[in-house]
């Protein structure tokens, strides 16, 4: 079995990282992660966390840019859609090693399955 790295300290299952993994698709009900969610279950919601982590501490750096002096000159069509940029940056910084968060989530949320009597 081949493992992809998230971390230089993290090896996960292969096809954990798939890109098709990294697509935002609005919440469900019934999206929670189970009480048997596997390995890749586990690294995807550690990995939405670390991307929504970062996203909230971008969003500031972009509030503060000046856009209408820009190319395209701001607008609401531009406020509309930058916060979707922040998170896809966030979500490419994740893809990319991350700050290191998405490792703690998924070794407290790997604890926490293990703990849980089945």
């Amino acid at each position: 079995m081949s493992t992809s790295s998230v971390t230089p300290s993290m090896q996960l299952p292969h096809g954990a990282l798939n890109p098709e993994s990294m697509i935002s698709r609005p919440a469900r009900p019934d999206s929670r992660l189970s009480a048997s969610a596997g390995p890749a279950k586990i690294v995807k919601a550690a990995k939405d966390f670390e991307a929504m982590a970062i996203g909230q501490l971008l969003q500031p750096m972009f509030d503060t840019v000046q856009t209408t002096q820009g190319t395209f000159g701001g607008g609401s069509g531009e406020e509309a859609w930058k916060p979707l940029l922040v998170q896809e940056f966030a979500k490419q910084i994740v893809a990319h090693g991350g700050l290191g968060l998405a490792k703690p989530v998924y070794d407290a949320m790997q604890r926490m399955q293990e703990a849980k009597p089945k």
